[in-house]
C-alpha cells in the first residue's frame, strides 16, 4: 500500500508541469469517445517534437475538435491549435510567480502522499495490535512494529527525495 502512495504521488508530479512540454501533462484529460467519456491517451498519440511543444494526433480525425475542446475546458490553461490533421500546443515559458505556484503544488501533493503512508503505517499497526490480542508473542509484535516504522521511514524519504527533484526541475529556468 506504501507504495502506491508513492507512485500516485508521482503521477501527480508528472501532471504539475515544469515550463517543458512532456505527454504525461496530458494524463487525466477525458475526451467524449462517441458518449464514453475516455482518456485522451486511448484515442490519440501524444509526443513532444522539441521541449516546448506537444503534438496530439488522432487515430480518428473525427476527434480532432472534441479533443481540442477537452483541452481547452482541462484547467491546464493551455491553447490547442488544430491544423486538421493533429493538433500542437506551445508550452509557454513559466513565470517566476507561477513557478513558486508549482512548488506549493508540488509539497501539498507530496504531504498527500507521506498522509497515505502514514495511514497505511496505522492500519499496519491496528492489524498487529489485534494479533497481540490473538496471543501472538510481544517480542515478535514488536519486531513487526519495527519493520514497519522503518518501511514507513523509508517511503517518507523516497517522497521527500521525488520532492526535492521536482523542485529543482520547477525553479530550474
Amino acid at each position: 500500500m506504501m507504495l502506491k502512495a508513492v507512485n500516485h504521488t508521482i503521477a501527480e508530479f508528472g501532471k504539475i508541469r515544469a515550463g517543458k512540454a512532456m505527454p504525461t501533462m496530458l494524463n487525466g484529460i477525458m475526451v467524449d469517445y462517441y458518449g464514453t467519456s475516455t482518456p485522451i491517451e486511448q484515442v490519440a498519440t501524444v509526443n513532444t517534437p522539441d521541449a516546448r511543444t506537444l503534438a496530439i494526433k488522432p487515430w480518428e480525425k473525427t476527434m480532432i475538435k472534441e479533443i481540442e475542446r477537452s483541452i481547452i475546458n482541462s484547467d491546464l490553461g493551455l491553447n490547442p491549435q488544430n491544423d486538421g490533421e493533429m493538433i500542437r500546443i506551445g508550452i509557454p515559458p513559466l513565470t517566476e510567480e507561477r513557478r513558486i505556484q508549482l512548488v506549493k503544488l508540488a509539497r501539498n501533493e507530496a504531504e498527500n502522499g507521506r498522509i497515505s503512508i502514514r495511514n497505511d503505517r496505522k492500519h499496519a499497526m491496528d492489524q498487529l495490535r489485534q494479533l497481540l490480542k490473538e496471543h501472538v508473542s510481544e517480542d515478535a509484535v514488536k519486531g513487526a512494529e519495527e519493520e514497519v516504522q522503518e518501511l514507513t521511514n523509508n517511503f517518507v524519504r523516497k517522497i521527500d527525495e521525488l520532492l526535492e527533484t521536482k523542485e529543482k526541475e520547477i525553479m530550474t529556468v
